[in-house]
């Protein structure tokens, strides 16, 4: 087996750039879907069953993605003619469902509206932002995937900045952010509009600047088992998987309910502790929500200087644990502090566990799966380690925040024990190359 050669700044570059648009549109969709439905008229103790479509659409998408992408080679490409059709229905769908409360219909029926929305719009992000990954699987070599992955972790903040910040800015130039009840704010509409332009622009470049390997030179490049090739299905996959694609999938486990737990309640957190209201026709609201969108891009900066920092560790595992713990202190913070802009200081520390959860995991199976012929599709089956967990706690929501007195700031408390739980199981990976059987 020949090895990979060394690709340039720009190269790497290049494979990852489109991921900036798709960052956006996810991050629109993060920091703004509970803002829409409680905005839309759900009640907070419901508010997490949303949250079930994203992960559950991301599980059942990504692996038959990865499976089919495997097995494609044609003039376009193996990965990108996924990203390209997801893209494409991703923009359709961001210009819909921000408006899912201004077509006149009932709630319930606005809410059913924005419910077929949301899972065709998880469809398209999880068919546009899997490819990325596995490119980085297929064209680069060992000794660059942590650069190429910490370039697709910048790219990533980057467009999470963005995406963030739209609502907040089109609030300043004089959008309208506040609407007849049951409707959502131009602030957040034109930000899906603009979010869904960017993406489609970005995609098109990475498609125009990126030469996938042809099948003869990917098999110069990656010494595949062709008999496990052509058998192996998804179950006689899982089996044989390395022991690291479990153990980091426990890590994982804890840190990605914390973040659906971040993702389902935060913006009404805020709300709370910082304005003191959690009614989303009062203006109050809506500058809570915009606020938070701000918060979150603080989270992307920080996250992005950490990640110029984790380098510097030489024990990877210390650094992952630690950004975990430094993430679960922030979290806890939230409920205590009731200034908007001392608030910054907790969404920096979640930052930057933010930045090891984008590129460690995924180096440390990347790294065990050396040598085997699935990448793609364990990649696919991977991403059900950040899935899973969010639908196990997707399910829980409700339960929980009954059990903690109702207040969505308290949530904050148990993604931060969650992080915690994380970090200590960091324990358990071991950072040795494994190659499966």
């Amino acid at each position: 087996m020949k090895t990979r050669p060394d690709l340039s700044f720009w190269k790497l570059w290049n494979l990852s750039f489109g991921f900036f648009g798709v960052q956006i549109a996810y991050a629109l969709q993060s920091a703004n879907i509970s803002r829409i439905f409680r905005t839309l008229g759900a009640d907070p103790h419901s508010l997490s069953f949303f949250w079930i479509l994203p992960p559950l659409m991301g599980i059942l998408v990504q692996p038959v993605v990865g499976s089919l992408s495997d097995k494609t080679w044609c003039r376009f490409g193996r990965r990108i003619p996924y990203l390209f059709v997801g893209a494409a229905m991703a923009v359709a769908v961001m210009c819909l469902l921000p408006n899912a409360g201004s077509f006149g219909m009932s709630v319930k029926a606005a809410l059913i509206f924005g419910l077929f929305a949301l899972m065709l719009l998880d469809t398209s992000i999880n068919m546009a932002m899997q490819p990325f990954k596995m490119m980085v699987g297929d064209m680069v070599n060992e000794k660059q995937k942590a650069k190429a992955y910490s370039i697709q972790s910048f790219l990533c903040n980057a467009g999470s900045v963005v995406g963030f910040l739209f609502p907040f800015i089109f609030a300043w130039i004089g959008l309208k952010n506040v609407a007849p009840e049951g409707v959502v704010p131009d602030t957040v509409i034109w930000s899906f509009y603009i979010g869904a332009l960017i993406l489609i622009l970005c995609v098109i470049y990475t498609t125009m600047k990126v030469r996938e390997m042809p099948p003869e030179e990917y098999a110069m490049y990656h010494a595949v088992d062709e008999g496990k090739k052509d058998s192996a299905n998804w179950f006689v996959l899982l089996k044989n998987a390395p022991s690291t694609f479990w153990k980091v999938g426990l890590v994982q486990f804890f840190c990605w309910a914390a973040m659906l737990y971040m993702w389902t309640y935060v913006v009404d957190a805020v709300s709370e502790v910082v304005w003191g209201t959690t009614d989303p026709a009062s203006e109050d609201y809506q500058v809570a929500g915009n606020w938070t969108g701000v918060l979150y891009a603080i989270q992307a900066l920080g996250s992005v200087c950490w990640a110029a920092i984790l380098p510097r560790f030489s024990n990877t595992k210390l650094a992952y644990a630690l950004s975990l713990v430094i993430g679960g202190i922030g979290f806890i913070l939230i409920p205590f502090v009731h200034d908007k802009y001392l608030m910054i200081v907790p969404f920096l520390l979640v930052g930057c566990a933010w930045a090891a959860m984008l590129a460690m995991p995924f180096t440390f199976v990347t790294n065990a799966l050396k040598g085997y012929g699935h990448m793609g599709a364990y990649l696919g089956l991977f991403n059900g380690t950040i899935c899973v967990p969010q639908i196990v706690a997707a399910l829980l929501g409700g339960t929980i925040l009954h059990a903690i007195g109702s207040k969505q700031s308290s949530m904050m408390i148990v993604a931060g024990v969650l992080f915690i739980i994380g970090a200590l199981c960091v324990n358990v990976i071991k950072e040795n190359k494994e190659k499966l059987a």
